[in-house]
């Protein structure tokens, strides 16, 4: 679970802004860790690529460089990449994370950190497709009338393709862990999982090599919502577009329903499973579609008040997602320039959940002698 504090700092560090397009609010605290880890960035417009907005969310472990260094860096180096110019995107997303993975090994000042991140994106072109692409356990969820639609994957070591991977380049998978250690199998950093010479970069134990998905924006398209493992470990997808539609309906701002969601998952105490002990961040992207600010929330109000969301009826009785909802154009994790026909449901397996459970009860007394644990 790693070293804790012994009261949480629930001191939040919120944003909001919108345009024509979108609006947004986000927000971000360090609860009971010993550190902030995460990073965000919400940006309406990137520079350079005109109609292009970009937000991503990055949880670090292990120190807060890596994910700092994303959050300053990921985005500049999607649109910069050849294929952004040329509409590919898939292409342009694949070869941004994997550049930032290249710059992150050397630059002299981060090249020997030890820490990685998690990192979830979300860009959005000028023609209203909507681009996700992941690389590790943070999550994007769309609300689309209401039901609650995973545009990502869980990146997990017990998934069966990541232990594939993982046991191709010299791994194990140990207590659901990447050789014992590590929670997740892909991320930016965490280059002493990246170390087989033999192998190019999508290969290696842990990959930075995103998985992506493509999809086009409708009028039934509500929000986006992008957060760290801290708020999923406490959620479901559903649960937390429900939450988020229900808090709109009552007129509050996108960054407060952010922080009222991070307050609803803080633990009320630091022991036992250590669930809603993790730093958290949550980002809220409405999808305007041509209305103003003030027109969408009286929008999803109304929704919401005479029930013609469908979450109700699409949601299983534990909250999680129907795999129906779930069938997006995908991009596959070993070539990521060919899109596939759908993602895999998102869920906590129970067989993960038990799995994962015992390595951080396995790792917990070696965790609490470090100054973090790589979760």
């Amino acid at each position: 679970m790693g070293q804790t504090l012994s009261a949480p700092i629930t001191e939040k560090h919120s944003s909001s802004g919108h345009d024509k397009r979108f609006a947004y609010g986000a927000s971000a605290m360090q609860g009971w860790r010993i550190s902030m880890e995460d990073a965000h960035t919400t940006l309406l417009e990137v520079e350079g690529a005109e109609g292009t907005a970009f937000f991503a969310v990055y949880d670090g472990h292990g120190g807060p460089n890596v994910a700092k260094y994303s959050g300053d860096g990921l985005h500049k180096r999607i649109v910069a990449d050849k294929a952004f110019a040329k509409g590919d995107y898939f292409a342009a997303i694949k070869g941004g994370f994997l550049e930032m993975d290249r710059a992150l090994r050397y630059d002299p000042e981060y090249g020997n950190d030890m820490s990685g991140c998690t990192a979830i994106t979300a860009t959005f072109t000028n023609k209203d497709v909507l681009y996700v692409g992941n690389a590790g356990d943070s999550r994007a969820v769309l609300s689309t009338d209401g039901a609650g639609i995973a545009l990502s994957n869980d990146h997990k070591p017990v998934n069966a393709e990541e232990t594939r991977r993982i046991v191709a380049a010299g791994g194990f998978v140990e207590y659901g862990r990447v050789n014992g250690n590590l929670a997740l199998s892909r991320a930016l950093g965490d280059f002493e999982f990246k170390t087989n010479a033999t192998l190019g970069p999508d290969d290696q134990i842990v990959t930075a090599n995103p998985v992506i998905v493509e999809h086009k924006i409708t009028s039934d398209d509500e929000f986006l919502i992008l957060a760290c493992d801290g708020i999923w470990d406490c959620m479901s997808s559903q649960e937390a577009v429900t939450y988020v539609r229900k808090h709109v309906a009552e007129q509050i701002p996108l960054e407060t329903i952010c922080e009222m969601a991070m307050d609803h998952c803080l633990a009320s105490d630091s022991g036992m499973t250590g669930i809603g002990c993790d730093n958290m961040t949550m980002v809220i992207v409405a999808i305007l579609n041509g209305k103003t600010l003030e027109e969408w929330y009286e929008l999803i109000t109304s929704r919401v008040a005479v029930r013609l969301g469908p979450a109700d009826s699409k949601a299983r009785p534990n909250g999680d997602e129907d795999p129906e909802t779930l069938k997006e154009t995908a991009e596959s994790s070993t070539n990521s320039t060919t899109p596939k026909e759908s993602v895999e449901e998102v869920t906590k397996e129970s067989k993960e959940d038990e799995e994962d459970k015992e390595g951080k009860e396995e790792q917990e007394n070696k965790e609490d002698k470090a100054t973090d644990s790589a979760v």
